[in-house]
């Protein structure tokens, strides 16, 4: 079977108000609008398409661990701590909700943050291999 998934295309993204969280993602993080309406918003960001999806009330892509705490679902990569420490400053200074900078055992180190509808996302210092490889970027 290895192989035939080639790629993360697409990632839907529960939000309350479109124009609200469209605006969010594109001023606090960069992202490029491509389609707008009243139910949903596509961006790119992290060379990845996102859709904004209007959902229910408190929806998120968030789950809880088996010991109870709320988990993020997908973690972002940048170019070593120096950038990471740069954007968790960047985000701080935004009134991002953001959690401390952690070391959780592994290489690189780590933070959390959410969005204006609770959806938590992490965000590594270390840059996959392969992304690497792929993009002309290694060491």
């Amino acid at each position: 079977m290895t192989g035939k998934l080639m790629r993360v295309g697409t990632t839907y993204l529960p939000v309350q108000h479109i124009d609200q969280a469209t605006a969010w993602y594109v001023h606090k993080l960069g992202a490029v609008l491509n389609y707008k309406d009243k139910e949903k918003a596509i961006i790119n960001l992290a060379n990845q398409s996102f859709f904004l999806v209007k959902a229910a009330s408190e929806e998120t892509a968030n789950f809880i661990a088996y010991n109870g705490d709320e988990r993020f679902t997908m973690t972002f990569e940048v170019d070593g701590l120096d950038a990471l420490e740069n954007l968790h400053s960047e985000l701080a200074a935004q009134d991002v909700l953001t959690g401390d900078i952690e070391n959780r055992g592994h290489a690189g180190r780590n933070f959390i943050f959410q969005d204006l509808d609770g959806n938590l996302f992490d965000v590594w210092s270390e840059i996959s291999p392969d992304f690497k490889k792929r993009y002309g970027r290694e060491d």
